[in-house]
């Protein structure tokens, strides 16, 4: 009967799924809190900040930070697993019945695929509109004045030219990529390059041939500010040209990602972004069942033969030069000097064989 059936099997693989679950859970509380402290430091000046709504911003804005550690949750929870099996002395009877390490990290392997289909087409997805509504609440908390809140240290930029002259618009904060920004500030110039106003909103949407902005003030070289309830300005942008310009890869869900990479290549956009962030996402059940075979390469020596520690820490120093792997041929695909799929595929197969060829060697060498 095969290990990923049977009674044994069963029992293999559910160790691994509490110890995994068990990682995932303690490293997404230690963010949220971490997140929430971050929170409070920056709305301690503002009254209408509630203490519950920062709470649910720094809920929401966690998960899609904890997506990009779900490998590392993988190492350590099969790390966790496999030691804690041997210190029990469960390896050592179930080797003494005949199972081999391959049969025995099977279910390991079997259930990281299974989690990593299930973050890619489910957990991603959550994740990435978990963040659009913590953009709206951090909009209700900072945008309570026009050009207020808390701006990046760049934020979001936009140039447009009409039969009215050129406006550059600046945003502290984009929503729904880009079809919603708040926090903004417009520098308008009239036919002949002249400036004419500057004008501070507190929130701006995109309909059909206009930027509708809310809570305006006015400023020009030669009159006094005046505030408005709204302002239209005519615009020849449309929603898929601004989702292109204001959505990063990472906040398209997995089901979005091709109709986003296909209407970039229409419009005329880069798509090496999208591409390497979709083909990641096909990628990541491989490389969760990569660290896998990582974990259980330096995780079943036995507790008697020593040197246990040395064992944990290379499996954790591999794990790290796996992910500064993936962050080196991220960045030659996203400068277009790698391919998306070998940018995105090379971590899980480096990762697979490495650990394929250490457990080859200590149990067959």
């Amino acid at each position: 009967m095969s290990m990923l059936t049977n009674t044994l099997g069963r029992y293999f693989a559910g160790r691994f799924v509490v110890a995994a679950l068990g990682v995932f859970l303690g490293i997404f509380l230690l963010l949220v809190l971490v997140d929430y402290i971050e929170m409070v430091r920056k709305t301690s000046g503002l009254a209408s900040a509630s203490a519950l709504m920062v709470a649910e911003t720094s809920l929401f804005r966690v998960p899609q930070l904890l997506e990009k550690l779900t490998p590392f949750c993988m190492l350590i929870g099969a790390m966790t697993c496999y030691l804690a099996l041997s210190r029990r002395l469960e390896l050592v009877v179930a080797r003494a019945a005949g199972i081999s390490a391959w049969q025995f990290i099977s279910p390991a392997l079997g259930s990281a695929l299974l989690i990593g289909v299930i973050a890619t087409i489910a957990y991603n997805p959550m994740s990435a509109n978990l963040r659009e509504l913590s953009k709206r609440m951090e909009a209700e908390l900072f945008g309570s004045a026009p050009g207020g809140g808390v701006q990046d240290a760049s934020g979001f930029w936009l140039n447009q030219l009409t039969s009215d002259g050129q406006t550059i618009i600046n945003a502290a904060r984009s929503e729904q990529q880009g079809v919603r920004l708040t926090g903004l500030t417009l520098f308008r110039f009239d036919t002949d390059s002249h400036f004419k106003e500057r004008v501070e909103a507190r929130e701006a949407t995109l309909e059909a041939g206009r930027w509708l902005f809310k809570s305006v003030r006015r400023f020009s070289l030669d009159s006094p500010p005046i505030d408005q309830a709204t302002l239209e300005i005519p615009t020849t942008l449309t929603e898929a040209q601004v989702r292109n310009s204001f959505s990063t890869p990472e906040t398209v869900s997995f089901w979005q990602l091709p109709s986003y990479i296909r209407s970039s290549e229409s419009s005329g956009f880069a798509t090496a972004g999208y591409r390497l962030q979709y083909q990641k996402l096909l990628a990541q059940p491989f490389l969760l069942a990569a660290m896998v075979m990582l974990a259980a390469s330096v995780s079943l020596r036995f507790f008697r033969m020593g040197g246990v520690q040395k064992m944990v820490l290379s499996g954790v120093g591999a794990g790290f030069l796996l992910y500064v792997l993936s962050k080196v041929t991220e960045d030659l695909s996203k400068a277009e000097l790698m391919h998306p799929i070998a940018a995105a595929w090379l971590p899980a197969v480096v990762g697979g064989l490495t650990g394929f060829l250490a457990l080859l060697y200590q149990e067959d060498g």
